[in-house]
């Protein structure tokens, strides 16, 4: 084969293969726009779809807008005017830089921009598949108009590898939120095909922002963070244990107002819950990062959704102490009834209503019934996802006083109150004591205490479940949970505290590795070491050990040797503190009492008193809740202690 002679491409089929990189797919374009309407300094940004971005996209913004001679120059590849010179390629403080995004699109789709910036004439101009069809003066407001028609028209080829709508018009609304999330301060609204998916109010309230795109219910369990040191300065909202999913998607990282994936920063908002988590559950978390432009390259990645921080370790250690010492002041024990399943909840929750305005002597019976969200007096305007999701009550519009009844009915199924959800400012947290640490201290464990009822046995049920009381309740108690939390915290602190002394194998024990492997595992020799590993030579890819730490299993010597070596090789780093954290979780596990064991009170009463003395009584290693509560209020609801109003909910409606 002749090889061709080298020449320069054409401006078109540059543009094109740019566009593979910043346009993907709908959400890409969309995401390309919206970062130019707020480094625009928007207050108000308008988003249109329809059939899923591919037939239009539309942003329109109040923006600075662009002069009327610089309208043809934006659509040049690397023409911006957010960098001057290369010393702001250090110092990157908005969106988009690259200059890429207006050609690009251009290039595989029908864009028409209308724009007019301050004091300036309105103009708009049409350009199709890279080529400039009109451009024309208009009157228009301040701001900027985009649309995008026919995306991938004259590169089908795109259009095989997008999936569903569905799955598009998904993409472009976890786009949008993400945008929202990180800038409260600017009012978005989201529509496709007429139908509204999301409208914030841009009042620089984040939780309401939360509110809008998670849900009114999900909000009030978010509590808030706001933590710094002298790099980094950390913000946001963190969910109760006890609000999960099953994916770590709802975890939001917003560095200096930009959405960004970072694997290693993620595993810090899990660590900071510590062992509060169920197995395979993922809190939500929307978390704002502020730091020195210096301190971070955005430049990496076409998208820039990938950045390379510095000092990233002492960024992990701050968030994960700041969401341990928050969550660490929190009550965990969950009400027994919200365990029972949303239906059952929600239909003891009407049956409070009723209660509560049948015990009032005002004449409730004649006052109109309108079914609508509950708590619309006091929430932003759900949109259409909330509506979609949260269940519906019957609110009576009445007086004031009927409306104070219904507020402290709401406040107490309320999981985060306002005392919980200010924002606490955390200046020395300390995190869940890793197993190589010295015991919790005793302000903490007296912390603990004032959180934990003062639990009185009474019996056990089916040799599961210890039954208990307090002044405010009944509880339910978890023999095995209780005593695997236990047990933990003692093997925890046991297994840590052991010393690095070194016990000899009666038979050498011999590691074949692949070259590769060796390579890696001879660099890092002195990491092995640090860890109580020490390996020699014995041969070009194997290694001897002679020697291990005394605190290893009996048997299982060569497993554990096994799995730190992996995880240096998986890292680039090993934990010893991480690998004793599982086994002390292992072991309690093992060690502790199963279901249908039956224990006699002075047994049953020595675990109560050793749960209370636990820096965590709430959970189990695993994540599991150790005991659940009965309220005084929700036993008499059960026996119909607390009557039912004679009217019927047919006779309300």
């Amino acid at each position: 084969m002749q090889m061709t002679k080298i020449k320069e491409l054409p401006a078109i089929l540059a543009d094109q293969i740019a566009a593979g990189e910043v346009v993907e797919r709908p959400a890409s374009v969309v995401k390309e726009l919206v970062e130019n309407s707020i480094d625009a300094g928007s207050t108000q940004i308008s988003i249109t779809v329809e059939e899923a971005g591919l037939a239009l996209i539309q942003v329109t913004d109040n923006g600075q807008g662009i002069a009327a001679d610089e309208v043809k120059l934006a659509f040049r590849r690397h023409s911006t005017s957010k960098l001057v010179d290369r010393h702001d390629l250090f110092r990157i403080k908005t969106l988009g830089f690259r200059g890429e995004a207006l050609p690009s699109i251009a290039s595989v789709a029908e864009v028409i921009l209308a724009t007019a910036a301050i004091d300036g004439q309105g103009t708009q101009i049409r350009i199709r598949g890279g080529k400039q069809l009109e451009q024309k003066i208009i009157a228009r407001p301040q701001g900027t108009q985009v649309q995008v028609k026919s995306l991938f028209f004259n590169t089908p080829a795109r259009l095989k590898y997008l999936k569903s709508p569905q799955t598009e018009l998904a993409v472009i609304s976890d786009i949008v939120d993400r945008l929202a999330l990180s800038h409260p301060e600017i009012a978005f609204s989201f529509k496709n095909n007429d139908r509204l998916l999301l409208q914030t109010a841009g009042n620089r309230n984040l939780q309401q922002t939360i509110s809008a795109i998670y849900g009114i219910k999900n909000a009030r369990q978010m509590l808030a963070i706001k933590n710094e040191n002298l790099d980094f300065k950390v913000s946001g909202f963190v969910s109760l244990p006890k609000l999960t999913r099953a994916t770590k998607n709802y975890i939001s990282l917003l560095l200096n107002g930009r959405y960004i994936r970072n694997y290693q920063l993620a595993n810090a908002v899990i660590k900071g819950y510590g062992s509060k988590l169920m197995v395979g559950r993922y809190p939500l978390a929307v978390i704002q990062i502020e730091l020195d432009p210096v301190l971070v390259d955005v430049n990496v990645h076409p998208a820039k959704q990938e950045v390379r921080i510095s000092k990233e370790e002492q960024l992990m250690q701050l968030i994960t102490q700041t969401i341990y010492a928050r969550i660490f002041q929190e009550n965990l024990i969950p009400d027994a009834l919200d365990n029972l399943g949303s239906n059952k909840r929600q239909a003891l929750d009407f049956k409070q209503l009723n209660n509560r305005l049948n015990e009032s002597s005002q004449p409730y019976q004649h006052a109109a019934v309108e079914k609508q969200p509950a708590n619309q007096s006091t929430a932003p305007e759900p949109t259409v996802k909330e509506a979609q999701s949260q269940p519906k009550v019957y609110i009576i519009k009445q007086r004031t006083e009927l409306t104070d009844k219904l507020a402290s009915w709401d406040q107490r199924y309320t999981t985060v109150d306002k005392q919980k959800s200010s924002v606490v400012n955390v200046t020395s947290p300390a995190p869940e004591p890793a197993v190589t640490q010295p015991a919790p201290k005793t302000d903490n464990n007296e912390a603990v205490q004032r959180r934990f009822p003062n639990l009185h046995y009474l019996g056990q049920l089916h040799g599961t479940y210890l039954l208990a009381e307090a002044e405010d309740g009944f509880y339910l108690v978890d023999q095995h949970a209780a005593q695997e939390r236990c047990k933990y915290e003692k093997f925890r602190v046991s297994i840590g505290s052991v010393a690095s002394a070194q016990q000899e194998m009666l038979v050498p024990l011999v590691l074949d590795y692949p070259t590769s492997d060796a390579l890696i595992i001879k660099a890092n020799l002195a990491k092995l070491t640090a860890v109580g590993i020490q390996l020699e030579d014995f041969g070009q890819n194997s290694f001897i050990v002679h020697r291990h730490p005394t605190w290893f299993e009996a048997g299982k010597e060569e497993i554990i040797i096994r799995e730190l070596i992996d995880t240096l090789l998986r890292d680039g780093k090993i934990s010893i503190a991480g690998f004793r954290e599982q086994t002390a979780i292992t072991m309690s596990c093992k060690l502790s009492i199963k279901a249908n064991h039956h224990l006699d009170s002075q047994q049953a009463k020595a675990l109560l008193k050793q749960l209370a003395a636990c820096e965590n009584p709430f959970n189990c290693p695993h994540g599991r809740p150790v005991l659940v509560h009965f309220s005084k209020t929700d036993l008499e609801r059960m026996f119909k202690r607390i009557q039912d109003p004679h009217h019927s909910q047919k006779d309300q409606q």
